[in-house]
């Protein structure tokens, strides 16, 4: 899939972006090791366990609410069980959102409690895809590579238009401090509170 074009974030679905946050965030859950999952990440109020339960909520959840049905984040299961296949689990249940946002009609109109855009509700599954699996490659010292492409363009509009709300509502930090020659990327996790350089 060429992603290269100036327009490619306009051009591509929120399947298709979703579709590339999955390539990248299942390898960084597949190589999560059993001795890491009480470690910190960039997310204070998470350990690698329950950051991995959140992420596996989202993933779950947004595929309700690509289909026009209730979502629940009240509860968060513990999807994170020692010896269990938690790992093939995940990738199966992405594989299943980007299914999930697929469907005709998936990102038009309103869905979720707020009868917000779909395509806005979409793009909440794409950053907590991409910004998740950077916070849990960093935090067991895994590489995460994501440069200035479609998925990182259009996060950054989303970024933009819903940071008010989401600072006012605690889902965002205040804006973090952007490194010298930061990547498009980095600016990205500034714009989310996080500490691009965090751990380092």
């Amino acid at each position: 899939m060429d992603t290269s074009d100036s327009g490619g974030a306009a051009a591509l679905s929120i399947s298709d972006l979703l579709a590339l946050a999955a390539g990248r965030a299942v390898p960084v859950v597949r190589a999560l090791p059993d001795d890491r999952l009480a470690d910190p990440t960039p997310c204070a109020e998470y350990d690698v366990r329950s950051l991995v339960d959140h992420l596996f909520h989202v993933v779950v959840q947004f595929q309700e609410l690509a289909a026009k049905r209730d979502a629940d984040f009240s509860v968060t299961p513990a999807y994170v069980t020692e010896g269990g296949d938690w790992r093939d689990r995940f990738a199966a249940e992405a594989d299943r959102l980007v299914a999930a946002w697929a469907a005709p009609g998936a990102d038009r109109g309103t869905t979720g409690a707020m009868d917000m855009p779909a395509e806005t509700v979409g793009c909440m599954a794409l950053l907590d895809l991409s910004v998740h699996a950077w916070d849990l490659a960093t935090a067991t010292g895994q590489s995460f590579e994501a440069g200035e492409d479609a998925v990182v363009r259009r996060l950054t509009t989303a970024v933009e238009e819903m940071g008010p709300m989401a600072r006012k509502a605690g889902v965002f930090g205040e804006p973090g401090p952007v490194p010298a020659g930061a990547t498009a990327f980095e600016r990205l996790l500034a714009a989310t509170g996080r500490d691009p350089r965090w751990g380092r």
